[in-house]
């Protein structure tokens, strides 16, 4: 490997990437042809982008015909705490682990964007960086480029960080030297396969978006599908599953970056207490964070979705008082839970506000009846 790549390497090291490999940019590969069968099969769900871009996405040259070098930079966000003790705490809610501080993206971005322009500088090359906002798929560009494998689970495992790494890509003109690829090393575990609350793979290395709940309560503007809600349990914000019990995570660093140590309000926050945002108390407690993203009211649906499958009937007031809520999404949900918790205050609260309910959705929440059994059945 010559100089130029080992002090590229160097470099992305000081910027504090955990990470990093190369991998020819212009080289044929099937992860097109993969992501094409994905989206004919409709898997995708309600993410259009995914559909519009697939031409884009099809291969790297596609978002760049110049590119003939890629540089994957990974940060490894492995944490210290076990990722599935709060599902048992059914009080509170459980978030992925990578919204647990500030957006990955800003972070990854900003370092990202730093060694391109020092590369940029010292070779005269052209570049563009990718941070998963823009049509590159950076999971097979890591697996060609040798930082680990697509599991089982359709993420990259690596044999450093297990399932944890955030990955971007920085792609230049620039013919630098390849690593060698990955070699898969699954074998034959199934262990994220079988934990999947939903079973959301419908084969190894295949998944059925429509049914992961982290596309379910992060992507879905809609109401949660009533096959899923229990399956959901108190999941609020992604789910971490199958990631959680890789095998590779004994092998993983226990070193973390600074910036991705958990916030103690999002390690397990009360739902009681997120139930009761309203959307400039949920803007500044998710300040920075990927969870602004999807916007208070998505939000609130999923933390009243888990207070449904709580059991904890004292939560049956706030399900309550969430039924005069402005966002028929939130109301929807609140009807569930409530008929979860309470079938009698169910039917009090029904009787009362159904005739006066304007949206057709939380109409037929109500409709289905205590625990989305319809009535009379």
């Amino acid at each position: 490997m010559s100089s130029r790549e080992t002090l590229l390497k160097e470099r992305a090291c000081a910027l504090g990437f955990s990470t990093v490999r190369i991998a020819r940019a212009d080289a044929p590969w099937a992860a097109g042809d993969r992501l094409y069968d994905f989206v004919a099969a409709g898997w995708h769900g309600s993410m259009g982008w995914m559909a519009e871009t697939v031409e884009r996405r099809r291969h790297p040259t596609a978002m760049w015909p110049a590119a003939k070098s890629a540089v994957v930079v990974g940060l490894n966000y492995g944490p210290k705490h076990d990722p599935l003790a709060s599902v048992e705490r059914r009080d509170r809610g459980t978030v992925s682990v990578y919204a647990q501080n500030t957006d990955y993206h800003d972070l990854l971005k900003r370092r990202l964007r730093q060694l391109a322009s020092d590369f940029a500088r010292t070779t005269g090359q052209d570049v563009k960086i990718f941070v998963d906002t823009a049509p590159l798929m950076e999971k097979p560009l890591a697996q060609r480029a040798g930082l680990g494998w697509q599991g089982k689970h359709t993420n990259l495992v690596s044999r450093d960080f297990g399932s944890w790494l955030f990955l971007g890509v920085m792609l230049t003109e620039a013919e630098l030297e390849p690593d060698p690829p990955s070699e898969d090393s699954c074998g034959s575990c199934r262990a994220c396969l079988d934990i999947c609350p939903t079973r959301a793979f419908p084969a190894p290395y295949q998944l059925d978006a429509r049914r992961c709940l982290s596309y379910l309560t992060i992507e879905l503007k809609d109401q949660i599908p009533r096959e899923f809600r229990r399956a959901m349990g108190n999941r609020i914000y992604g789910c971490d599953d199958c990631l959680a019990v890789c095998p590779w995570n004994k092998f993983a660093s226990t070193a973390r970056d600074a910036a991705f140590h958990p916030r103690p309000e999002l390690t397990a926050p009360l739902l009681a207490d997120l139930a009761q945002l309203e959307d400039a108390g949920f803007r500044e407690v998710f300040a920075g964070s990927p969870i602004k993203r999807i916007g208070r009211d998505r939000f609130v649906r999923n933390v009243m979705i888990a207070i449904g499958n709580s059991g904890e009937t004292r939560l049956a007031d706030m399900c309550i008082q969430r039924l005069d809520d402005a966002s028929p999404l939130v109301r929807g949900a609140s009807v569930w839970a409530l008929g979860s918790l309470s079938p009698l205050a169910f039917e009090v609260e029904r009787e009362r506000r159904r005739p006066a309910e304007t949206d057709s959705g939380v109409c037929e929440e109500w409709d289905a009846g205590p625990q989305g059994q319809p009535i009379g059945e």
